[in-house]
């Protein structure tokens, strides 16, 4: 099927009404203060906020990840469950009602266990819907930022639609992962990110549109439309754009994530620039804001992180952008994490000697209005029974986070129709809308003697790609000698951090270059027998000797085996072009500014190269 075809059946399915046959829920007649829905929401929430205890209100500020039961029960049971706790003991003890999920059991299960949960959410005293938000769950995948997809649509990651720059496609793939969110009760998107890959070691690379910000700036609005829709409602997602102001300029890549960080830099004097996809966000209506853990070293009249700077939450946020949505933090600013053994720091930066309380006091008087990853509300009690926080400070806070539910629905009905969800996963033609991203992203970097496409019955050798795959192809052979040519999938290199810490472990810090023996066994191949090189640039690999001797090459952003071997076969065209430089040495990478874009001396692929055929 042509993208053409796939595109306008999509919009076609899309503008259909596929919302679900949702009961009419009266709460069990606990909230009389909701007898009338067509009440002002304003009038909702100040009715809602007048009965709210201290402990309510504080439960609220806080979001934590929820460990979801293969048996999809909401009930504590022992067992090792390296992230979360359980979302029914936190309601119970903290009186929290947001949380976030990491790996789930399947789509089925997460849709009875968000029903279960609203109903013992219902039987609190004031019975507060909950609020589930999630990481990206629509990408082909191997990213640590990005959740495994299971049965959610799988189109290219992000670098792939800042290679594309189809602001088109970028608001359908909103739309097609906003249906499946609100299929399984997400309503909360903990994206997109926005932050601008200007520095190419750092982590958080694949995550981008790249490094133009006027590229970002384009595709956030088509992001925000596709997830939001017009207005905030019943039918949308709420985006928590990230990661303000900007967590792009990291000094030598070193993610703040761990205290081996070395601070957010802005050498080239560029700070400006990284705002301007925020901006577009704030344009576009987005819902919810997160910044990011980095200091921005010498920009402000503090040297702390971003949720404790009151001019970046205050002075730049609310007060010169006018943003009046939620202000949650990053994850685990506060409290130290225990993953088995390891203790990994609470990522108060800058304000390390603080307690627990005073960091939480910090980010309040910050602007802060939600603590990710944190489940201590009772700081925010004591804070304002001390006389620290005033509880109109709070209530700022709760307006906020209350308002957000009632745009929502969720208190009009926060159920999900389990029945439907067979008609939302696996829908034929957002498959083939998701491969045909990572097709069309894949960016021809090199075709020497314009050997590709690749035509006839061929003898391939393969490494890293499925041999199974690769037979619907080609004939595939084992000894490299005997092949017509070779095909090597290849990740951008990436350097472990000597850490005991597992999350920092699976970080992609470090060097960019192939080394060593790993080198001289690709430049090997190349030798014995035509060689085609598809790179996965979730950050900008170096690989002048590799280009040299390769037949072919392309930078992939999340492609099946499939996906690839379509485009090598002339099944799809490559369209992509690169969303960032590739540049020709590590010197070169160490002599770029971490806060200017397109700034690698002679680079080996310049930002917006890409060939086709």
């Amino acid at each position: 099927m042509a993208i053409e075809e796939i595109t306008r059946d999509l919009s076609d399915l899309l503008k259909a009404e596929n919302g679900f046959s949702y009961r009419d829920l009266n709460h069990n007649g606990k909230l009389d203060i909701y007898e009338d829905p067509r009440q002002p929401i304003e009038k909702r929430v100040d009715d809602l906020l007048s009965q709210m205890t201290i402990e309510e209100k504080a439960g609220l500020m806080f979001m934590d990840g929820s460990v979801i039961a293969e048996d999809a029960s909401i009930e504590e049971k022992p067992g090792n469950f390296e992230f979360g706790s359980f979302a029914s003991t936190m309601i119970t003890k903290q009186k929290m009602n947001h949380f976030n999920l990491w790996s789930v059991p399947g789509v089925k299960v997460v849709a009875s266990w968000y029903n279960t949960l609203q109903k013992f959410e219902e039987q609190t005293r004031l019975g507060i819907p909950i609020t589930i938000a999630s990481d990206p769950r629509n990408h082909f995948t191997r990213n640590i930022f990005s959740m495994a997809a299971n049965e959610f649509t799988q189109y290219c990651e992000t670098l792939g639609f800042g290679a594309l720059d189809d602001a088109d496609l970028v608001e359908q793939f909103a739309e097609i992962a906003r249906k499946e969110y609100l299929a399984v009760g997400i309503r909360v998107s903990l994206h997109p990110q926005i932050d601008l890959a200007t520095e190419p070691r750092w982590p958080r690379v694949s995550g981008t549109f790249g490094e133009d910000a006027h590229v970002a700036a384009r595709l956030v609005k088509a992001y925000i439309k596709g997830f939001q829709g017009a207005v905030l409602g019943p039918r949308s997602v709420a985006c928590m754009t990230k990661h303000f102001p900007g967590g792009g300029p990291q000094k030598e890549g070193l993610d703040p994530h761990f205290a081996t960080q070395k601070g957010q830099v802005y050498p080239g004097k560029n700070f400006d620039y990284h705002l301007i996809p925020f901006e577009a966000a704030f344009e576009a209506k987005t819902a919810s804001i997160m910044p990011y853990y980095g200091v921005p070293t010498d920009q402000t009249d503090e040297n702390v992180a971003m949720s404790f700077n009151k001019y970046i939450i205050t002075t730049l946020l609310r007060n010169k952008y006018k943003f009046d949505g939620i202000v949650c933090t990053d994850w685990g600013l506060i409290t130290d994490a225990h993953i088995g053994d390891v203790i990994w720091e609470a990522r108060a930066w800058g304000v390390e000697h603080l307690s627990e309380s005073e960091r939480v006091l910090k980010a309040l008087e910050a602007g802060v209005d939600q603590f990710g990853g944190e489940k201590c509300p009772e700081l925010v009690v004591e804070l304002v029974n001390t006389g620290k926080v005033s509880e109109a400070r709070v209530d700022q806070s709760i307006r906020r986070l209350l308002l957000q539910k009632f745009q929502l629905g969720l208190f009009d009905n926060p159920f999900v129709d389990e029945s439907q969800l067979s008609s939302v996963f696996g829908a034929p033609l957002s498959a083939k809308a998701g491969l045909a991203s990572q097709e069309r992203a894949m960016t021809l970097l090199k075709n020497d003697q314009q050997v590709l496409p690749l035509k006839g019955k061929l003898k391939i050798h393969v490494t890293n790609i499925s041999p199974e795959v690769a037979t619907q192809y080609c004939t595939v052979v084992d000894d490299p000698q005997q092949a017509d040519f070779a095909v090597m999938r290849l990740d951008t290199p990436w350097v472990p951090l000597d850490t005991k810490n597992p999350f920092q472990q699976g970080f992609h810090h470090g060097d960019l270059d192939f080394k060593g023996q790993v080198k001289e066994d690709i430049l090997a191949m190349c030798k014995t027998v035509p060689t085609i090189v598809v790179l996965y640039l979730d950050r900008p690999a170096v690989f002048p000797e590799i280009n040299a001797a390769a037949k072919a090459v392309f930078g992939e952003y999340g492609a099946s085996d499939k996906a690839v071997l379509n485009v090598i076969f002339g099944k799809a065209r490559p369209e992509g072009k690169l969303p960032f430089e590739l540049p020709s040495s590590m010197e070169a990478v160490r002599n770029q500014k971490e806060d200017l874009p397109h700034d690698s001396e002679n680079p080996l692929y310049e930002y917006g190269f890409g060939l086709t055929y």
